[in-house]
């Protein structure tokens, strides 16, 4: 077939679509003025008109009524015909695909909204899982920790300090070598629910599947008010009741005891947490399967191993521990996570490392309690823990966080077939 507007240019009709570029120029517009055409050169022939004729349009506002075109007089508004439809796959929405639970993403996979005592029974429950758990933490972090306090007595010594007592955390280097073997229980906690319960390392952390860093700012100026002022009321009656109490501080080497307490007491408050409120209340609510009488159980043998994990020198101590581990467990149970928790212990113990640090021991504080002295200080500091509960709990009436994790659709289909 010959060129369109060539030679023999009609000899055999050309029936389909129009030309699509002439002189190695862009598409013509059919029906453009010579000359007018953006991609002609001046002097150069119009556009040849398509063989087939003008393109019949349908009436509609685009004619004038009248028949001619001229301009439109309709009425204003938007196009008769609406909007142009959204473009996309006509095929729809890909086919789910059978996902293994422990193959999903955050949130945690549960069929239900659980609470945070009972996410270890997921689809993936199996009762040994717990026992599996825990001996894996022991080992673990038995290895970890000896690791730790071996390497930080070997810098100590390396460094001249012979003098290194383990039972003062007033001494920077023993706080700093305590702290980090505590701070190692994190990482174990972690590796402990990949490997015994396939589900993700925040399991621990919230029903969320992580640290929610809002309530950190929501929750410490309300542990800062409960215990601060329950702290600065022991060491007034402290000194009151005590007559032989005599400020001897700051210890040796204050500013870098604050430097140390700052920087990696709050991280072992928080492993604390995660071992005691976190995986082993969670391994106990999850054997009796309850979630009331589940919690309560574990609040009150986390409480008691809690205690004695302080070695308490006295019964006063060993209620003073109890008290702190039953007020850790119910602001968890009131925020379906750990940060309320974390917080609590946190400032506790930084308010306590900082003031033993500034006083010294001749003040008695909530770590020295002894006689009618002590029992004041031990009620005062129950008063203080008690109020912070109270305090979160009217936080959590105002502005409640999540308390139960977002259930999830678990069943499997095959492949191709839609969803419900």
């Amino acid at each position: 077939m010959t060129e369109a507007g060539g030679p023999g240019w009609g000899d055999e009709p050309y029936a389909g679509p129009p030309p699509t570029a002439r002189y190695g120029a862009p598409p013509l517009v059919p029906g453009a003025l010579p000359g007018l055409h953006p991609h002609l050169p001046p002097g150069a022939p119009g556009p040849v008109p398509w063989p087939l004729g003008p393109v019949p349009m349908p009436p509609g506002p685009h004619t004038h009524p009248s028949g001619p075109p001229g301009p439109w007089t309709g009425p204003p508004g938007p196009a008769p015909w609406g909007p142009p439809a959204p473009w996309g796959p006509s095929w729809g929405p890909p086919p789910p695909w059978a996902v293994p639970p422990w193959a999903l993403p955050k949130p945690l996979p549960h069929d239900v909204p659980t609470p945070f005592l009972l996410v270890m029974r997921a689809r993936t429950w199996r009762w040994w899982q717990p026992l599996l758990g825990l001996f894996l933490f022991a080992v673990v972090y038995t290895v970890g920790a000896f690791a730790v306090v071996f390497l930080g007595a070997v810098a100590v010594v390396s460094r001249g300090a012979v003098d290194l007592e383990f039972d003062d955390l007033t001494d920077p280097a023993t706080l700093l070598i305590t702290n980090l073997s505590l701070i190692v229980a994190i990482p174990v906690v972690w590796l402990c629910w990949v490997a015994a319960h396939q589900l993700p390392i925040g399991s621990s952390s919230s029903v969320l599947g992580r640290l929610r860093w809002d309530l950190f700012r929501a929750y410490v100026p309300l542990a800062v008010l409960a215990l601060g002022l329950g702290i600065a009321v022991q060491l007034g009656l402290g000194v009151a009741l005590d007559d032989g109490a005599e400020v001897t501080g700051p210890v040796r080497s204050f500013a870098l005891l604050v430097f140390f307490v700052l920087l990696t007491t709050p991280l072992q408050s928080a492993a604390e947490e995660y071992v005691f409120r976190g995986y082993l209340s969670q391994a106990i609510a999850a054997w009796i399967g309850r979630e009331r009488a589940g919690a309560l159980v574990a609040a009150l043998l986390t409480a008691t191993l809690f205690s004695l994990a302080h070695v308490p020198g006295d019964l006063l101590l060993f209620l003073d521990r109890f008290a702190f581990g039953l007020a850790a467990s119910a602001v968890v149970a009131l925020t379906g996570g750990l940060e309320a928790a974390i917080v609590l212990h946190a400032v506790n113990n930084v308010l306590v490392f900082l003031l033993a640090g500034a006083l010294g021991e001749g003040v008695e504080t909530d770590a020295t309690v002894s006689g009618w002295s002590g029992l004041v200080v031990v009620l005062l500091d129950v008063l203080a823990m008690a109020a912070y509960v109270l305090l979160v709990r009217r936080s959590v009436g105002r502005r409640p966080p999540a308390t139960r994790t977002p259930a999830q659709d678990l069943r499997l289909r095959p492949v191709g077939a839609a969803a419900r």
